[in-house]
């Protein structure tokens, strides 16, 4: 089950969120062999083109368990203040050529408004 977590931006910042990453037991979790990919929306039903996708990397080494997202000024600039919806994906592909999904974190963020633009 994802980690619930709710985030405030500001309109026209960049944006940088480090996660650091455990497995069940309190342990690092060893992001070798996975990919990460997060996406905000306005709300869940909303389409793709009112989807905003952060750059999502895991950091290296891979086996410290860190993912690093980010929003440039420009992205952020385009969203309307209000709340929308995230979530961060891991995935990986098992033994079976199957591709595992795991989301680690899901949540709300406020956007808040500039003046300065």
């Amino acid at each position: 089950m994802a980690t619930y977590e709710e985030f405030t931006i500001d309109q026209g910042a960049d944006v940088a969120i480090e996660l650091h990453l455990q497995n069940t037991d309190g342990s690092t979790k060893n992001l070798n062999d996975y990919s990460v990919s997060a996406k905000l929306k306005k709300n869940y039903n909303s389409d793709s083109d009112d989807t905003t996708i952060f750059t999502s990397i895991i950091v290296s080494p891979s086996s410290d368990g860190v993912v690093s997202l980010s929003l440039t000024n420009t992205q952020t600039d385009a969203l309307l203040r209000g709340r929308y919806v995230y979530d961060v994906e891991l995935s990986y592909v098992d033994s079976d050529a199957n591709t595992i999904i795991e989301r680690v974190l899901e949540g709300k963020i406020q956007v808040t408004p500039s003046v300065t633009r």
